[in-house]
């Protein structure tokens, strides 16, 4: 039995925790009508201390990994210097993507309002904001004043802004300070083994946490929770089958069904990994097959799996819409261009692995004061959204490379076109830039 038990994957124990919460939560709700049982025993001591615990080991979480992630993101991308145009470029369309990811789930959010009938306050839970703030304000404040302050405040665009400074220092000294940059990588891995370590209290805290909002909800809490996923995925799907495909054709000329045909495959591979680190040698190996450059590729992919994270940014912002929704606060102008601010930034530290993006959905959740307590509901659903935002990932990493090399002229559009079969020339990256 134990066996069986240990071959359970963690998403996996993490939608069993969801459903049972779900069903502990609506059982209390209708069944026990002793407010002691009900209420002092389970929602206000069970639930409570294991559903907050957990959100505050995920509290814990964010700064260290969020900090360690991105100084070593950055500083890894040295390599920008020797391809000249071709990291430039890779750059700035991962950003824009991932801008344009954002934006796009913050409008659908606002129109399907996946939190609304979702009353989060009348459970106990408060919440505030500063949404009233100018556009001065906004940007002065990702500027640190004290950056050891911001990282014991938490104050999360300050931090970022700290790292990638780091980051870019790091990457243009290199060897002279090694020592140092070896004992960021070693505490990046610290903390991310640290990450998976507090994820396997996911169940317990998703179970808790799940129960003691349905113990005041009910059924009612059902329909925002499926809106919210019905957002992510119209939010994927319009990154995927028309920003993805209108780049490609503004950039390239190139037909993106073809691409799709082809590339089909690696997508299905990511779908069932949940990982973009896992999908890199495929992606890599696809992409040569269609005539892209392997030295192109072995670049930005690479480079895409730590800082092209559009599924993740389309996921955060409707999960930001959603708990703004559920607890009545309406976010202004400069709170939502801080949210597509935080969440681009966000996605240069995001670890290309399962579900890590709602670890520094946290921080983005901070940036702007949302309750981080919201987050506990979309734990048991994000398994399966995450199988989705990994192929929509990939496949803008495939794309974005595909453009590059293309501007590039280290692309055969024959090979692509079908015209001709695989032959690549390998071609250094002195000929690309020369």
């Amino acid at each position: 039995m134990y066996k069986y038990f240990k071959k359970i994957s963690l998403g996996n124990w993490i939608l069993i925790g969801m459903i049972l919460g779900f069903i502990v939560g609506l059982f209390l709700n209708f069944y026990v009508n002793d407010p002691f049982i009900k209420n002092t025993v389970f929602i206000d001591n069970i639930f409570y201390l294991g559903g907050t615990g957990f959100i505050r080991l995920m509290k814990m979480l964010v700064v260290p990994l969020v900090f360690f992630s991105i100084v070593v993101g950055v500083s890894s991308i040295s390599d920008i210097k020797k391809i000249g145009t071709i990291g430039g470029r890779t750059i700035l369309i991962y950003l824009v993507t991932t801008a344009l990811a954002i934006t796009i789930a913050l409008i659908i959010g606002m129109f399907i309002k996946p939190g609304m009938g979702l009353n989060l306050v009348a459970t106990g839970q408060s919440a505030s904001v500063t949404i009233n703030q100018t556009m001065s304000d906004t940007i002065l404040n990702v500027i640190p004043e004290n950056p050891f302050t911001a990282l014991a405040n938490g104050d999360m665009l300050p931090v970022i802004i700290f790292a990638v400074i780091i980051g870019i220092i790091l990457a243009q000294l290199k060897e002279e300070v090694q020592l140092i940059s070896d004992i960021f990588d070693q505490s990046n891995k610290i903390m991310m083994e640290m990450t998976s370590l507090v994820m396997k209290f996911a169940p317990i805290g998703v179970f808790c946490l799940m129960a003691k909002t349905f113990a005041g909800l009910g059924f009612e809490g059902l329909l925002p929770l499926g809106k919210y996923v019905l957002c992510v995925l119209i939010g994927l799907a319009v990154q995927a089958l028309l920003v993805y495909p209108s780049l490609m054709v503004v950039f390239t000329r190139l037909n993106p069904i073809r691409f799709f045909k082809k590339f089909f495959s690696v997508m299905l591979f990511a779908f069932s990994a949940s990982s973009s680190n896992a999908t890199i040698p495929l992606n890599i190996d696809k992409l040569e097959e269609m005539g892209v450059s392997r030295e192109v590729s072995s670049f930005t992919i690479p480079l895409g799996a730590t800082v092209n994270m559009d599924g993740t940014a389309i996921m955060q912002g409707v999960a930001v819409m959603f708990a703004a929704q559920a607890y009545g606060i309406d976010l202004g102008t400069s709170a939502l261009i801080t949210v597509i601010f935080t969440a681009v930034l966000a996605s240069v530290g995001t670890a290309g692995v399962p579900s890590v993006g709602l670890v520094t959905l946290t921080m983005v959740f901070n940036s702007v004061g949302l309750p981080v307590e919201a987050i506990g509901m979309l734990f048991g659903i994000d398994h399966i959204l995450d199988m989705f935002r990994t192929a929509v990932n990939i496949a803008g990493d495939a794309i974005c490379t595909i453009i590059v090399s293309f501007k590039n002229k280290s692309m055969d559009v024959d090979v692509f076109n079908g015209k001709k079969e695989s032959n690549v020339n390998r071609i250094k990256f002195g000929d690309l830039v020369a």
